[in-house]
């Protein structure tokens, strides 16, 4: 289990108001405690910031808001001594305008990294290659006087896409891999993963047929065929873990996005040549909890041979918290326990986001606090992704909840400072004692870490299934709506009840309130 620290809200020790890594290594404590295998930093390195780290100037240091290269050594040892393995980001698809390989690529067409982006000509008309939209609005393509072409960006303008079909820019970032695996870290997320490749013939994408409803976004007008999910990212990763398997026990995860990808998480995590996961978001997105979601996305990882185990996450630094999209108004505490209990019983590698275990609800940020590009741009269409980000609540009577002795670069949400951990830790009711509760139980479980998992019939919001392995079954059974269901005889526990939330004693077991659960032996 992979607990994800958003660096810049997590801690901040210097008062600047900006997390940093010591103030990450002040609170692994928290993390440790929750009894998780690893933590995820999102990235950490040099970056003009314009994407808030995923905008990489310098692949191989620390940005000096979030400390130095000797921190970051620090905070790896800390990890370890608590038993704390720690995967870092990698950003391959793209860099920052400001990086060094690209200030070189701009200057001209014959320098020896001309080829290190992806370039294009003007049609006659002066007009971009082609029709390709960027992530974050408008066309994906930005026009550079000095080489008199555009280049590629899929999302912001200042990150340029790197052409990962050329063996010097794969040779490079290689040597980043190896970087940050000779200093003992323990595994990668891929960022954009499906980003990293593009056709080469720069072939315009097809409208696809978006129904009624207009999208909000340029992008989602297009069936995106050639702007990315090129089908040799494939040999790429083979590259990739060639190098990982020459250090002990590397994890690696994909990012894919994009409304199939499926086939490409697949592709990227096959057999042992791969990566080890895919990281999946069709929970991360999806506006309301059902069993039809549950049972649609993981039948797609039946465990065949050759498949990997995937990867599930509720919330993370770029969707709105899982609480504000599902929960419809009901009793927040509830919710969460809930779904904290439904995420840790599914099968696969699971990520948890920082505050997820509070219970914390999508922040409100008024428009003029706002820091996303992304949600400047989109403003009111989308929640954007800064309600996510907001600082960490640790201390419920301390200045900005104990995040920072300054002025914090999101603000603090009232309703959070009230969820603040140390209010929690004492509160045996607490979501926090239950999320350390259901974790608790996964890692005693060899049926919810190893086993198959088998759907059941149930009746309608209700979701029920078997994990089993070796000589452990386990019986999971969740009511996902808001109103109490009545469970068939073939639902309701028969042995003993390993941890439920909800469950009212006196309603007896044939009946199951709504948002309520158990996971029974």
């Amino acid at each position: 289990m992979i607990y994800q620290i958003y660096p810049r809200s997590f801690r901040d020790s210097d008062g600047d108001g900006i997390g940093d890594l010591k103030g990450i290594a002040e609170k692994l404590g928290h993390v440790a405690d929750l009894g998780v295998d690893a933590v995820w930093l999102s990235p950490f390195f040099t970056s003009p910031m314009r994407d808030f780290g995923y905008d990489v100037a310098n692949y191989c240091d620390v940005d000096p808001l979030f400390g130095t290269l000797t921190d970051f050594d620090a905070l790896l040892d800390q990890s370890h001594k608590l038993g704390l393995k720690v995967i870092i980001d990698q950003v391959y698809a793209h860099t920052s305008d400001q990086h060094p390989w690209f200030a070189e690529s701009r200057q001209d067409r014959t320098n020896s990294k001309a080829n290190w982006y992806v370039w294009g000509d003007p049609k006659p008309d002066g007009s971009p290659p082609n029709n390709w939209m960027s992530v974050f609005g408008g066309v994906s393509w930005e026009w550079d006087a000095r080489r008199r072409q555009y280049y590629l960006h899929n999302f912001l303008t200042s990150q340029p896409g790197l052409n990962v079909h050329n063996s010097q820019v794969q040779d490079a970032l290689l040597d980043v891999t190896r970087f940050w695996l000779d200093r003992g870290v323990d595994g990668f997320r891929l960022d954009a993963l499906n980003f990293a490749m593009h056709d080469p013939e720069l072939r315009d994408n097809p409208p696809v047929n978006y129904g009624a409803q207009t999208p909000s976004r340029p992008f989602d007008f297009q069936n995106h065929l050639y702007n990315q999910s090129h089908p040799d990212i494939p040999k790429f990763l083979n590259r990739i873990r060639a190098v990982t398997d020459e250090y002990p026990n590397i994890f690696t995860v994909a990012e894919v996005v994009g409304p199939r990808p499926l086939d490409e998480m697949k592709a990227f995590t096959a057999g042992d040549a791969h990566l080890t996961t895919a990281y999946n978001f069709d929970f991360l997105y999806a506006d309301e909890m059902t069993p039809a979601l549950v049972k649609r996305s993981l039948s797609g990882w039946p465990g065949a041979e050759g498949e990997a185990l995937p990867s599930w996450a509720f919330s993370n630094h770029d969707a709105p918290r899982c609480i504000s999209r599902w929960a419809k108004g009901a009793d927040p505490v509830r919710a969460a326990k809930l779904y904290l209990l439904l995420l840790l019983s599914l099968r696969g590698y699971i990520f948890l986001y920082q505050g997820e275990e509070l219970g914390l609800p999508q922040a409100e940020v008024p428009f003029e606090a706002l820091q996303d590009p992304e949600a400047i741009a989109n403003w009111p269409a989308t929640l954007g992704r800064d309600g996510a980000r907001t600082p960490m609540p640790w201390e419920k009577a301390a200045n900005c909840g104990g995040f920072t002795m300054g002025i914090p670069w999101l603000p603090m949400d009232d309703r959070h400072i009230a969820l603040a951990a140390d209010a929690q830790a004492s509160d045996p009711a607490a979501v926090l004692n239950f999320a350390k509760d259901a974790i608790a139980l996964r890692r005693s479980s060899s049926a919810l870490r190893q086993g198959g998992l088998s759907f059941l019939d149930a009746p309608q919001n209700i979701l029920a299934f078997t994990r089993e392995h070796d000589e452990e079954r386990l019986f999971c059974v969740f009511n996902l709506g808001g109103e109490e269901s009545i469970l068939p005889d073939r639902l309701r526990p028969q042995g003993v009840i390993r941890l439920a939330t909800g469950v009212n004693p006196e309603s007896g077991p044939d009946m199951l309130p709504g948002l309520s659960g158990f996971i029974a032996s």
